[in-house]
């Protein structure tokens, strides 16, 4: 009898830890589904020269894409295959649509360093999201490593929108969109961290003017959605390096304290 207390005291103190099943579940698998066959329908839009749709369909893929991981967790679906089939629906929703979509759009008239910007964009996806996985399990869960690419997507997306939904010529800009282009894939494989937002918890509550707040971003996005959706995700790219710098710059105050 006394030779079981041990491992009972030992198995009562074990944390219960998030278990990923073997199997194949239909409902997180619909949502990732419908995620790269908006990223498909990014592409097939695009090359019949419906850029507007074309961006469109890129947010609702994002939309898909933050339900599929939030579906899985709340039925307790979580599987190893819903993890893999996610990442290769990324690679094609925010890796490969969003070159594809922006090449056709103004880089193909820029010859080869228009094939050059957008084929570094699809490769920092493909790379981001293989250093993700790599790194899923030992990874800070507040922070992202690199610009989450539906993020990176969005700014191309959203750049996209904006212009075609006012009338601009695009080769007016066509170099911004150019270095804009790459620069989203570099910082989709940069060091910078990103806030993941999984600390917030909204089952918490909350100050009445935080849904006063809430309700104002809601319609701002909604009555603007190509300019409130572009400058967020620009705002949210350059929340980055800045975030970035101040980590860094207190942890050398600590050092030197």
């Amino acid at each position: 009898m006394q030779a079981n207390f041990p491992l009972c005291a030992h198995t009562m103190t074990q944390k219960p830890q998030t278990k990923r099943h073997r199997g194949i579940y239909l409902l997180p698998n619909l949502f990732t589904t419908g995620a790269m066959f908006a990223g498909f329908y990014a592409i097939t839009s695009a090359i019949n020269g419906r850029f507007q749709t074309a961006a469109i369909a890129l947010f609702v893929a994002m939309i898909l894409d933050g339900l599929d991981g939030r579906v899985a967790r709340l039925t307790n679906t979580q599987s190893e295959f819903g993890v893999q089939y996610d990442s290769l629906s990324d690679m094609v929703s925010f890796g490969a649509a969003p070159a594809i979509v922006m090449y056709l759009w103004t880089l193909s008239s820029m010859g080869q360093v228009g094939l050059f910007a957008a084929f570094v964009h699809m490769a920092g996806g493909a790379l981001r999201l293989a250093r993700f996985n790599t790194q899923v399990e030992v990874a800070d869960k507040r922070y992202f490593q690199g610009l989450p690419s539906p993020a990176a997507a969005a700014i191309l997306a959203g750049g996209l929108w904006f212009c075609v939904e006012n009338g601009y010529e695009v080769e007016n800009f066509k170099y911004l969109v150019l270095v804009t282009t790459i620069a989203t894939g570099l910082l989709m494989v940069s060091n910078f961290r990103y806030s993941s937002f999984k600390e917030i918890d909204f089952k918490n509550r909350v100050p009445f003017i935080v849904t006063i707040l809430a309700m104002l971003v809601v319609g701002f996005v909604m009555a603007q959605p190509q300019r409130m959706l572009f400058l967020l995700s620009v705002a949210y790219a350059a929340s980055g390096p800045i975030v970035t710098l101040v980590m860094r710059k207190k942890r050398l105050q600590s050092r030197k304290s």
